[in-house]
């Protein structure tokens, strides 16, 4: 005791010689400020959603902007930025006039054609002929003349008004009764469809959050979540005021570091999460660890099947063995998939599942005092098109099980071929293990980005990744066709073999923006490049500029 009472004892002592001959309003002012200074502390500390060395880092980051110098220079690369981005969206888009006002009398029903037509037109890729990573999923005139009667009989129809559309309500109550099924929910698993990837993330966060606030008292959620995992959790925790807790991915197979996942989990934790597959390289995380680690530490755990969800579903039925990764597992509380991936919906359709409807109702959005009565939606949409419901629902209707395993055959087979002969190419290689239908590669020889740029000159769209640099090519529908994949590897071996003629020459054109991004330690300002890139997608020339292209 002794050892304690002596430092407290000269602790006091000092204080009472600090104030020998203050006034008193002299000591109140001076323990009011070290009260507040204190307090100030604390909170810098440790009420901050970001570590010291993050906050000291933009600190540091944001005083350097303001060296005249660094200033300028930045402003000037900006606008270089800037300059490329809306160049690039006016040589796609030049050909055609930009409206800027409604016309004076509305259009015939085919001028109105036309121009969709021409606006359609505009995009340089071949995607029905395989030349795209992922984006178009499935294309078949036959369901396209299917899908387009179902949308014309329901494009009025928003289940948001129940009792005026009962019917659309059951068909979404039915889709998702078939993705619980086929995920291997008990006749307690529910859900909901959403708009996409994106909103059933956001929909599986904001519920976790909520349930494990109800249950736990959690005020300050934490995720703990792969490094490799969708950007839309990140979206997901900014709308939510969720921190992110990233962990790190094994650097040879690409899944997540299990024992710093557990390192992470705190008090705070509302959610864990795992990748069946990851979007960079369709890999696939240790789930059946994470359920456990879920079931440990009594915290949710999120599946995201986003991307190959609806392909890992018929997988071992097409004849292909997956470690589990659904509710099979009883530490897995939610899974999201897209069905308008390879579900083959049309776009802006996915599902969000739960292994119990107590979980769902979190989910949901409830006002109970607004003057316009009591209002509650179960997605982020209040008012949903009822027609992206019933294309989604006659897409699964269309191929029924025997469809979906056989297109899941082709798929899986021409992936797996894809990646066994660019293996085969000793100057790149593979990312991890891939599971489903993307292979993602690399070099250690010569800056990949070239390749991506070469194979964009003879008309192939790849996925660009960071962190380390890489590439990746999602397998569809349109190249399991005859030709398509040989097509793919012969341009990716004749151009390795160019490039391998000058391995050192760095990469030119836009990916070499890309690729100087990585470099940037201060990341607000690529955030700033982003928004530029996104500012492009709205670029609306000016008039002059118009109509001195029109003249020509």
């Amino acid at each position: 005791m002794d050892i304690i009472k002596v430092p407290v004892n000269q602790a006091k002592q000092g204080i009472n010689q600090c104030f020998i001959g203050k006034e008193p309003w002299q000591i109140v002012s001076i323990t009011a400020s070290s009260v507040l200074l204190v307090s100030w502390f604390y909170g810098f500390i440790f009420n901050n959603d970001e570590s010291l060395v993050e906050r000291g880092k933009k600190k540091f980051f944001s005083l350097m902007k303001m060296v005249p110098s660094i200033k300028n220079e930045l402003e000037k690369k900006k606008k270089e930025v800037v300059e490329a981005f809306d160049n690039d969206q006016w040589e796609r888009t030049k050909s055609l006039s930009y409206l800027r006002n409604l016309p004076p009398k509305g259009l015939k029903n085919e001028e109105i054609i036309q121009l969709v037509e021409e606006n359609l037109n505009l995009g340089k890729y071949d995607w029905k002929d395989g030349h795209v990573s992922g984006a178009v999923y499935y294309f078949d005139p036959d369901l396209q003349q299917l899908l387009t009667k179902v949308f014309e009989k329901t494009f009025f129809t928003n289940p948001l008004h129940s009792d005026l559309f009962p019917g659309i309500c059951k068909i979404e109550t039915e889709v998702v009764r078939i993705a619980a099924s086929l995920f291997h929910g008990d006749k307690n698993a529910c859900g909901s469809l959403t708009t996409g990837g994106t909103e059933s993330i956001l929909m599986a966060c904001k519920a976790w959050r909520d349930y494990m606030r109800k249950t736990k008292g959690i005020t300050k959620p934490e995720m703990v979540v792969p490094r490799t995992v969708h950007s839309a959790f990140d979206k997901a925790a900014q709308y939510f005021c969720i921190k992110v807790i990233y962990v790190p991915v094994d650097p040879y197979t690409y899944k997540v570091d299990l024992k710093l996942m557990e390192r992470a989990i705190t008090k705070n934790t509302v959610m864990l999460a795992g990748s069946a597959p990851n979007f960079p390289y369709g890999t696939m995380d240790d789930i059946e660890a994470i359920s456990a680690l879920g079931l440990k530490y009594k915290i949710p755990v999120h599946v995201d099947s986003c991307l190959g969800g609806f392909l890992t579903v018929f997988m071992e039925d097409a004849g292909y063995n997956l470690p589990l990764h659904d509710f099979r597992l009883p530490g897995v509380s939610s899974i999201s998939a897209d069905t308008h991936k390879y579900g083959y919906t049309p776009k802006g359709s996915s599902v969000v599942l739960y292994r119990e409807k107590k979980y769902r109702h979190c989910q949901y959005t409830v006002t109970t005092d607004w003057p316009g009565g009591v209002y509650g939606s179960p997605t982020v949409n209040g008012s949903r098109a009822g027609a992206n419901i019933t294309t989604c629902w006659a897409t699964l209707l269309h191929f029924g099980s025997e469809g979906y395993v056989q297109l899941t055959k082709n798929i899986i087979r021409t992936a797996k071929y894809i990646e066994s002969e660019l293996r085969k190419i000793e100057d790149i290689f593979i990312f991890g293990e891939p599971v489903t239908s993307v292979i993602a590669f690399g070099s250690r020889k010569f800056e990949i980005y070239r390749l991506a740029t070469e194979m964009d000159k003879l008309g192939w769209n790849m996925n660009t990744l960071q962190f380390p640099s890489g590439v990746h090519f999602a397998v569809t529908h349109v190249h399991t066709k005859p030709g398509v994949a040989d097509r793919f590897l012969k341009d990716v071996r004749t151009i390795v073999a160019k490039l391998m003629e000058k391995p050192e020459k760095p990469v030119e054109g836009g990916l070499a923006l890309y690729g100087a991004a990585q470099l940037i330690p201060d990341r607000s300002v690529v955030g700033e490049f982003i928004n530029y890139y996104i500012d492009a997608m709205y670029y609306l020339p000016d008039e002059d500029k118009q109509l001195k292209e029109n003249g020509k």
